[in-house]
């Protein structure tokens, strides 16, 4: 009985394995859905279109990108996680949903339901105000905002950005007179006054950048449509975190599948359509492999992890 248990098990594993390799071989036979948890038009969308185009023509099979906003990405998320693992279905996820989301128990997904092809970008990420504003600095805002109210615009309550200007605030001795999450900051969030400042990616405020100052840039290097601006990290203590994005598929996806879709991506990143989009935005393109890409966010996994208690979230 034993040993026929056993043979069950091999024959099953081999079927499983046999099934893999065929699906790998034969992928894409059908069209590819590419998620986006966001709604279209910001830097991540344009370069994931990018992708999506270079795949259809490698493959000669259609790849469509699907936004799919709500729950500032942890809809378009679940979606993801809740898919068949055969490559059929990608995501594009940014740093908050594979380590704070999950940190703060917001999630309605773990882990281990993803897989990272690579990451490929990092969004040009600031805080900004009106031009005409009466600080240039968070040490000036903390400034103002000790005898006036500033009210903060952000991407959502649970957010890195959000909680690292909390943090900052917290650190410069003062708080916001309010706070509002959005699934989108703009142009007009400043501009008919519902903030004084605000989280925004500058893909967002192309069409106004010149009625705007930047604060602060979320980023590891200045951004290259305000090299200028002071970054966060030397404004605050403790870690910053770039916001990265990349690829993602539901855990147990082939390994050849995965590796197709890399070969992809990364020349697409290379292409002189992404590095237009880049200079056009501020946008930093780049390829990290999976093995790299696993690295860094089980890294600032520890150090997001090791904030959120400092600060009692």
């Amino acid at each position: 009985m034993k040993n026929t248990i056993a043979a069950l098990g091999l024959a099953v594993a081999a079927t499983v394995g046999l099934s893999s390799a065929v699906i790998a071989a034969d992928y894409p036979q059908r069209p590819v859905t590419m998620i986006l948890p966001w709604p279209p038009g910001d830097v991540d969308d344009q370069l994931l279109r990018v992708i999506a185009d270079a795949f259809s023509q490698e493959t000669g099979v259609p790849a469509k990108v699907v936004n799919r906003p709500g729950g500032f990405g942890i809809e378009g998320a679940q979606a993801l996680a809740s898919s068949r693992a055969d490559g059929y279905t990608v995501a594009n996820l940014l740093i908050d949903i594979p380590t704070s989301y999950i940190i703060q128990d917001v999630a309605p997904y773990k882990a281990e339901d993803f897989e990272v092809i690579g990451l490929f970008m990092n969004f040009p990420f600031v805080l900004a105000a009106p031009a005409d504003a009466p600080y240039s600095t968070l040490a000036e805002m903390a400034d103002y905002a000790k005898s006036n109210p500033v009210r903060f615009a952000h991407f959502g309550f649970e957010t890195i950005p959000a909680q690292q200007t909390f943090e900052a605030a917290r650190q410069l001795g003062f708080e916001f007179a309010t706070e509002t999450g959005y699934d989108i900051t703009d142009c007009a969030t400043l501009a008919n006054g519902d903030a004084d400042v605000m989280n925004a990616t500058l893909g967002w405020v192309l069409p106004c950048l010149d009625e705007l100052k930047v604060l602060a840039a979320y980023t590891e290097k200045p951004i290259s449509l305000f090299p200028d601006a002071p970054l966060l990290r030397d404004q605050m203590q403790g870690p910053t975190f770039p916001l990265w994005s990349g690829l993602f598929v539901p855990a147990g996806t082939p390994q050849e599948v995965k590796d197709k879709i890399a070969r992809i991506a990364e020349a697409a990143m290379k292409s002189e359509k992404a590095h237009e989009i880049a200079k056009q935005t501020g946008v930093e393109v780049y390829w990290l492999g999976a093995e790299e890409s696993k690295a860094r966010i089980a890294q600032d996994y520890a150090e997001i992890k090791a904030l959120f208690e400092k600060m009692g979230k």
